[in-house]
């Protein structure tokens, strides 16, 4: 997608984990870039001139109000409740990740938005038996609200895509780790990064038995995976299973342990349900050439900056 001056990218969740990510490189590339999220980090609700804009999506409203003041190309849609929180409170859940994006839809078709990325879950595939590499023409079932919820909205994109031409693409994403996670459920996505500066004895617990595999992607990765959709100037398909890596448990636990023998990586006795152990992500690697930085290489990298 080519950079217009004079429209704009909005980012939804920008404010994210992996919404950080992505927004940081367009602006270098000189994308107008639209930051909303339902927080924000001080100040009155509205625009500030940076482009940061407080919005609950589920506020069809304050959206449309949105883009009523900005002239939008394209969205890349990472707003949503996550699992622990959606299984807690089902009915907010509901009003941001289904309604809310429904809202988002209808106004990418009212003012003319001609893509809309969304950033949607390995999740829907739910577990699958150990030994199958998923691709993206398996059988969707979900076990959670929020698989779900990725699979509706993945319907509804595609009902918009032939209706209205949106060009609506979906990237599922599997469990994402690097610096700054700020996960309060799963602390190690992060920890195992940031911990390895620790000078004393630290603990970080990892909740899977040793030979559970679990599929990982560092959140530059799915940074460069979102704004290469954005971007490209034909798609030719509307889902892509996003490249992660195959993790065996024990080995990242030897892997974190080696690089700073302070750290301990306590292991739990849970599996690794809701998701496949193995991915075919094929189809976005060859389209894009695509290949990922191996997880142990994030790793030591992080490890030398710390040094």
């Amino acid at each position: 997608m080519e950079t217009v001056k004079n429209q704009a990218v909005l980012v939804t969740g920008a404010r994210g984990f992996i919404g950080q990510a992505v927004c940081k490189p367009l602006q270098r590339e000189g994308y107008r870039v639209l930051a909303l999220d339902q927080s924000r980090a001080g100040g009155e609700p509205g625009t500030t001139p940076g482009g940061e804009i407080q919005c609950d999506i589920s506020d069809a409203a304050r959206l449309r109000s949105v883009f009523e003041a900005e002239r939008i190309e394209a969205i890349i849609h990472l707003a949503a409740i996550l699992p622990t929180a959606a299984q807690r409170e089902p009915v907010r859940a509901t009003q941001v990740n289904i309604l809310g994006s429904l809202n988002l839809l209808e106004m990418a078709r009212r003012f003319g938005v001609r893509r809309m990325v969304f950033g949607s879950s390995l999740s829907v595939y739910g577990t699958c038996p150990p030994d199958d590499r998923v691709c993206e023409t398996h059988q969707a079932a979900p076990e959670d609200l929020y698989g779900a919820a990725k699979l509706y909205v993945e319907r509804l994109g595609e009902a918009s895509r032939s209706r209205d031409g949106l060009e609506f693409v979906a990237l599922r994403i599997g469990r994402v780790v690097g610096e700054g996670a700020r996960s309060a459920t799963s602390a190690w996505r992060s920890e195992i990064f940031e911990r390895l500066q620790a000078g004393e004895a630290a603990e970080i617990v990892l909740p899977f038995v040793a030979h559970e595999r679990v599929l990982l992607l560092h959140v530059a990765d799915v940074a460069r995976m979102l704004n290469l959709l954005l971007q490209a100037p034909r798609l030719s398909h509307m889902i892509y299973n996003a490249p992660c890596e195959s993790v065996i448990v024990s080995e990242l636990k030897s892997a974190v342990e080696s690089l700073n023998p302070k750290i301990h990586v306590k292991l739990g006795n849970e599996e690794a349900v809701g998701n496949p152990r193995r991915l075919d992500a094929s189809r976005f690697e060859q389209e894009f050439d695509f290949q990922t930085v191996p997880i142990f290489d994030q790793l030591k990298r992080a490890a030398e900056v710390k040094a």
